[in-house]
Formats: C-alpha cells, structure tokens, sequence
C-alpha cells in the first residue's frame, strides 16, 4: 500500500467539530487574540497534492545512502542483518500491534505468551535462571543492572570497564549521578579490559564490575579472569552481551555472571536510526526480586489448562515508592515479540550458523584487509566487529569510501582519544565476499593515494 487513508473528508472534518461543540476550525483559536495573530501568509512554498509530495520526499530520501544502496560495514552497537520475512507478518498482526500492558491475563494470554517464550529463550542463551519482559534498549538495561547491584549489595560504587561501549558508559553516569553511586572506569589494554588497572580499583565498596562480552571493539573478554576479581570482593559480576555472538560463545551464566544484560536488536529489529530497540536483562533466583521491569510466570486455570500471568511487578504502579526496584514505567513488548519470532524462526541451529558466518566473515575480512597491508589491531579473538589502524583520518576515509558504495566503520577517535585514526569494522552475515574484497581494495587504494 502506497498512501495511508487519511481522515480528511469533508464528512470527517464536520464530525469532529461537532464532537468539539464547535462550528469552524478557527474557533480554536479564539483564546488567542487577535491582535497577536499572524495576518499574513507564511514564506514556504505552495501547498502540493500527495501524490506531489510523495514524490518530492521520495526524491530527498534517495540521496541518501542506505543498505539497499550500499554495503554497510558499520555497526557499533547497531547491525545490519537478515530479518525473516514472518518477523513483519506476525508483529502487524492487531492484537500484537496495538497491544498495550497485559493487566488483565484473561485476555491477554497471547502477548502473555510471547513474552513468556521471550523470557524463556533469553535464559538459554545467557545461561541465567529468570529474564524479565524487557527493557527500553541495551544501555538502560546495563544502567538498571548496576542499580540494581548497588541496591542489592548496600554498596555504592560499581566499576565499569571502558571496552564498554560509550553511549551505554554514559548512560550508566546520568543513572548513577541520581542515585549517588560512584563510576569508576577501568583502562584498556590492547583494546580489551586491563584486568590488573580492574584489580586495583575494586575494593569492599564495590558494588559490580561491569563488562562487554564481546567489548565495543569485538573483543572477547576472558571472563574467566574477571570473575574471581569482582567475586573475591563480594561485588556483583555485571555482563553486557550482543546476544547473537552466544551462538558460538559460552554463556555469560556459566561463567560466573550474575546478571547479563544486552540488546536484542540483532534478532528481527531494524537498525532503523538507532532504535526503538528492546534490552534484555537476565539474573539468578536469588536476585529475581531486585529486578527492574516485570516477569511473566506460567501457571494453570481453575481447569487445570496451561496459561500466564504477570508474576512479578514491583514497579511504582504497584507497590509503595521505596520499595519499588525501578520507575521504568513500561517495556518494549512488540519489539521483544520481534526478537523472539525471529529466534524461533531461525531455532537453535539457525542461531548457531548465523553466529558462525558473523565470525567467519569478520575473519576473512581480517584476512582481506592485512593482505593489502592495512594494519589490524590486537591478536585476541574477535567476534563480528574488529579495529584496523589508518593512516589518514577517518572522517576522510568514510567519505571517500561513500562515493564507491560503500558505508566504512565507525570512528574510534570519536569517544577514545588515543584511538584517533582507527576504524571499528563491521562484518556481520549479510555481508558478501565481493563486498569484503571491494572494501579491502578501496582502502588499499584510499591509504595509499
């Protein structure tokens, strides 16, 4: 469908005035007085058909560059992947679309369900024991997270490694400043956590160490060296995971993490411009009650029949102010719906092979790239995204890369000073091998021009 219905007959307009009591539009504004009112006619062009205008917009939107257009090779927190087509068919569906927060589960028990399979597959693939309905993204899940450590443990600092991703750091910041806890950033070494700088800063104060796995450069961090660290001070181990690179990766759960933390938007949500996304946070039985949000348990009717309800809702709606565990006042439930229709369509193999091919791909392009001699930066394995060094600044190497079709990596001088003309790459299943040759060719030829 290529135009919306918009209400706008002469029909609908009368129906809404007489609804307002009123018999002209300008009515409305009779609060205004008239010697404020502007008299005259506005400097903008004249008024175009819809057709016109589609056409117009149309004709901007395509100077764009985009992923049809492109080859995109920048992530960064936000990726480009397949999205079954039974995403989009079963998400627009009225009873998902326009659902709102299922308060009454006997009739509710479809969306009651989904989130209850949303909650479910998050718990396998962290390796944790309960998962709530959701969060906004993966920044204000790893915020809550570190809240609720601090609230948990009586303690009111957290440390958090700066291989984190930036936005997600600074989020944690303006939630911490509210609170009165204390952030503390451990430094990076070889673009992953400097696990002795992580050592010295956790004392008895601390409330969680908080990492990425895979980091913001595509690192994966050894967990196993930071558990004991975080442990041997009694502080809460925090993980932040893409949650398709635990298609190959162990789970954070069995390595020691107590609450693991991500975004879903790798799963069946379009990068769109950086969100709406939906965040997940998963945690131990023992620390279920301190979550933020809300949990869907599975329970039987009076008939014995399978159903669902909200289980567990300690939001400021329900319960006295102090005792609430968080004022995040809603979930993102479509989205999550998204996720877990996507996850289901794929299955647990499917997740396993598309996890493979990011790495495979990332790989081969690793290879691409330091057989035109561009230099890679760091030897630890990487997941889906990886850091190669320039000679010239990024901001310059991205436009001329745009003018051959190609979308280049993310500018790390951006929010890392010391990384100042290197690159975060990309490569996630969708990429082709083409397109990795192409891009390793035009930076060969970009660098040495």
């Amino acid at each position: 469908m290529k135009y919306r219905y918009l209400p706008q007959t002469d029909q609908d307009k009368r129906e809404m005035l007489d609804t307002l009591g009123i018999s002209r539009v300008e009515e409305l504004f009779a609060d205004i007085p008239e010697e404020v009112r502007f008299k005259g006619s506005l400097q903008i062009p004249e008024a175009l058909s819809e057709p016109e205008l589609v056409k117009y917009f149309s004709g901007l939107a395509n100077k764009n560059a985009n992923f049809s257009t492109h080859a995109n090779f920048l992530g960064a927190g936000v990726y480009q992947h397949h999205i079954p087509s039974v995403v989009n068919h079963m998400l627009l569906r009225g009873e998902f679309f326009t659902a709102y927060t299922p308060y009454q589960p006997e009739i509710s028990q479809g969306e009651l369900q989904a989130i209850f399979e949303f909650q479910t597959m998050v718990c396998e693939m962290t390796g944790m024991e309960v998962a709530n309905s959701s969060m906004y993204d993966g920044a204000t899940s790893l915020a809550e997270a570190a809240m609720m450590a601090a609230g948990h443990t009586n303690k009111s600092k957290v440390v958090v490694s700066r291989s984190v991703h930036p936005e997600a750091r600074s989020v944690l910041k303006t939630y911490a400043y509210g609170q009165g806890v204390e952030v503390v950033e451990a430094d990076l070494k070889d673009n992953g956590t400097d696990t002795a700088a992580l050592d010295a800063l956790v004392d008895d104060q601390t409330a969680a160490v908080i990492v990425q796995y895979p980091n913001f450069f595509g690192q994966v961090e050894d967990l196993s060296s930071i558990e004991p660290i975080a442990h041997g001070k009694g502080a809460l181990l925090i993980v932040s995971s893409n949650p398709l690179s635990l298609g190959v990766l162990e789970a954070p759960g069995r390595l020691g993490a107590d609450i693991v933390v991500g975004d879903m938007q790798p799963f069946g949500i379009f990068a769109s411009f950086g969100g709406p996304h939906c965040g997940y946070l998963a945690t131990t039985s023992k620390l279920m009650r301190k979550m933020p949000g809300r949990i869907v348990g599975q329970t039987k009717d009076e008939n014995g029949k399978r159903g669902f309800v909200l289980t567990l809702q300690a939001r400021e709606q329900h319960i006295r102010r102090e005792k609430a565990t968080s004022n995040i006042c809603s979930n993102q439930a479509l989205l999550a719906l998204a996720a877990s229709i996507a996850m289901s369509a794929y299955g647990k193999q499917g997740v396993q092979e598309i996890a493979m091919l990011n790495l495979q791909k990332a790989h081969y392009a690793k290879q691409a790239l330091a057989a035109k001699g561009l230099e890679i930066v760091g030897s630890a394995p990487t997941f889906n995204e990886f850091v190669v060094k320039l000679n010239k600044p990024v901001a310059e190497v991205n436009k001329k890369l745009l003018k051959k079709g190609i979308i280049g990596g993310y500018d790390l001088g951006i929010d890392y000073p010391e990384l100042s003309g290197h690159m975060l790459l990309a490569v996630t299943e969708l990429r082709t091998k083409a397109e990795i040759d192409d891009l390793a060719q035009e930076l060969e030829a970009i660098t040495r021009a």
